[in-house]
Order: structure tokens, then C-alpha cells, then sequence
């Protein structure tokens, strides 16, 4: 049995060995703004390719797109100095927005009493991949 779990253990790292070559990550944690506003930017540029993707969140109109742009590049960047992909090959294969920790604060309203006020925060994940020959 414990042969059997060396070698799962053994194929998982050499998948995931070959999946780093392959892909390029970036992550920005604890960014100010709601995960449900990330997400809606994150959906348009979702398959797209490195360049399209950048130009397209140049001339969206949102709080999040200088922000998804920033984490984009560095990915970018990641690919071509730590993998030795090019930027022209590069396709944005996942994009998330996940809950980071919420600012709670109190708004103060009539008799005394308070109204809370959630300040969300996202954690942006962009995995950029090299794409396929089609």
C-alpha cells in the first residue's frame, strides 16, 4: 500500500511539474473592492488572449480594470522570465476573484443605534497559459 501512495504521490508532482511549465500565475491579495465587481470584469477577458485581454481592460470603464490590468501583466511577466514564454502565445486560461477579509465598520443612524457597513476586499487569481495550436 504504501508503494501504491509513493507513486500517486509521484505522478501528482510530476503533473503538477509539468503544469507550472505551461502556466503562468499572479495573485493580488486584500485589493479594495468587492469580489462581485472583480468578478464581472473577470468574465469578459476569461479566454482570451494575452493581448486582448489587455487592450479590452484598457478601455473598460470599471473601478476593477487597472487593477485586473496590473495583476494581467504581472502574470505576464511571470510566463516570460520564470517559464520563457512568449507574451504573444499567452491566453488567459482561469480568472477569479475571491473573498478577502471584510473591514466592518458602523455608520451611526437615529436613537443611538448603528448600521453596519461591510468594506469588502478580493484576492485576484490570473493563470495565464500557452496557447494551443488550433
Amino acid at each position: 500500500m504504501a508503494t501504491r501512495m509513493k507513486e500517486k504521490a509521484e505522478a501528482r508532482k510530476a503533473a503538477q511539474v509539468e503544469f507550472n511549465a505551461t502556466h503562468a500565475k499572479a495573485i493580488a491579495r486584500n485589493v479594495r473592492i468587492s469580489p462581485y465587481k472583480v468578478r464581472v470584469v473577470l468574465d469578459v477577458i476569461r479566454g482570451m488572449s494575452y493581448a486582448q485581454a489587455a487592450a479590452s481592460l484598457k478601455n473598460i470603464n470599471k473601478a476593477a480594470s487597472p487593477v485586473i490590468l496590473k495583476v494581467l501583466e504581472s502574470a505576464a511577466a511571470n510566463a516570460e522570465n520564470n517559464n520563457n514564454l512568449s507574451k504573444s502565445d499567452l491566453v488567459v486560461a482561469e480568472c477569479y476573484a475571491d473573498q478577502g477579509p471584510t473591514l466592518k465598520r458602523i455608520q451611526p443612524v437615529s436613537k443611538g443605534r448603528a448600521h453596519r457597513i461591510l468594506k469588502r476586499t478580493s484576492t485576484i487569481t490570473i493563470i495565464l497559459a500557452q496557447a494551443t495550436a488550433e
